[in-house]
């Protein structure tokens, strides 16, 4: 297989999400109390994951180089590498974020990944919203300052909390709108 560049940045994240993973559940064992290099190292493979992120997009667009196998396999590491933090991040302990906010989170994914598969099949390609935008945005860097704060041994959970609170609203409401945007396509009778 011949990928192009954001093909390629984009294949590499999703190669990151195991170490990531890995280093997340290397710290319940190994980390200090203080400073714990696990998660300090697993924030390094997070931030350079995200990066990939924003450049593999940045150059796909400005060069022309949109593929069918990136609109398929961008959003889906986009979605693993968050989710993957998010449930790490709710069985720590002490619990780093609400698992409830977890679930929402999941919920609004999965639903905007099923409008995507059925307005698909009307030959409708539903793009990233503004909103959207913005809330990956968010979430990833309330991801990133969780992990800094409890990599450097700083567990304030109020503060995790605000963070991932407003992440998920800023998910719901792009939720909301996605379907919202879509229902007319969803028809109970096909």
């Amino acid at each position: 297989m011949n990928l192009n560049l954001p093909n390629k940045l984009t294949v590499v994240r999703m190669l990151l999400i195991p170490f990531f993973v890995a280093g997340m559940i290397l710290s319940r064992f190994f980390g200090g109390e203080n400073i714990n290099v696990f998660v300090l190292v697993s924030l390094a493979i997070f931030i350079v994951a995200s990066v990939t992120d924003w450049f593999d997009g940045k150059i796909a667009r400005k060069q022309g180089l949109v593929t069918t196998f990136g609109k398929f396999l961008d959003p889906l590491a986009d979605k693993m590498l968050v989710m993957s933090a998010l449930i790490l991040f709710s069985v720590q302990s002490p619990q780093w974020i609400d698992p409830v906010a977890v679930i929402i989170i999941m919920a609004r994914e999965l639903m905007v990944s099923g409008i995507r598969l059925v307005v698909a099949n009307e030959g409708v390609v539903v793009p990233a919203g503004m909103l959207g935008k913005l809330k990956t945005a968010f979430t990833m860097i309330a991801i990133v300052l969780i992990m800094f704060l409890e990599g450097i041994g700083i567990h304030v959970f109020w503060l995790n909390e605000i963070l991932i609170w407003i992440a998920t609203a800023l998910t719901a409401i792009s939720g909301i709108q996605y379907l919202l945007a879509y229902w007319d396509k969803i028809d109970s009778n096909k």
